[in-house]
């Protein structure tokens, strides 16, 4: 029978491996300090946000990695071309997020509250990510964990582009 150490070493090894693959294969230009996004306003509900804009593939992937927790007047918005299932992913991420998937009309399709963090190689290759339950989405919004029980956003809330 096998001892403990010689079933966790090799899980621990793959687990680095993994996460260095996945780190490695991430565009470059998402892996910067400092990615800059556009700036826009969005609206929930009677909510006004002023939201960093994921635009392009390099801006997706990298979202609010490595940011520190924003206030609740600020989000980020993931916008794409056409409805489509969406995933979000909490690599690198340094606080819990609550998500909200949107149709192209603004109605909210899936919201998913306090999602923490993957921060270590094995959290990277165990962490869980979040794709609406495969419904599909043209918007994601990410805001600070407590944003949707603060201000009572419900699958009946509504968002509205101000400017993006």
């Amino acid at each position: 029978m096998a001892t403990r150490a010689q079933v966790l070493v090799p899980v621990a090894i793959a687990a680095v491996i993994i996460g260095a693959v996945g780190v490695f294969t991430i565009p470059s230009d998402s892996k910067l300090a400092e990615v800059k996004f556009s700036k826009g306003t969005v609206k929930i509900d009677d909510i006004v946000l002023n939201v960093q804009i994921a635009e392009t593939d390099a801006q997706k992937i990298r979202g609010l990695m490595f940011q520190n927790e924003i206030p609740y007047d600020q989000g980020m918005i993931f916008v794409f071309d056409q409805e489509q299932v969406i995933p979000i992913w909490m690599l690198n991420m340094q606080f819990p997020l609550d998500i909200i998937w949107f149709d192209s009309n603004g109605n909210v399709v899936h919201i998913e509250k306090n999602i923490q963090p993957c921060k270590s190689a094995v959290e990277t290759v165990a962490c869980t990510v979040k794709n609406a339950d495969g419904k599909q989405a043209k918007y994601v919004l990410e805001v600070t964990s407590g944003f949707l029980d603060k201000y009572k956003i419900s699958q009946n809330s509504k968002l509205q582009i101000i400017s993006i």
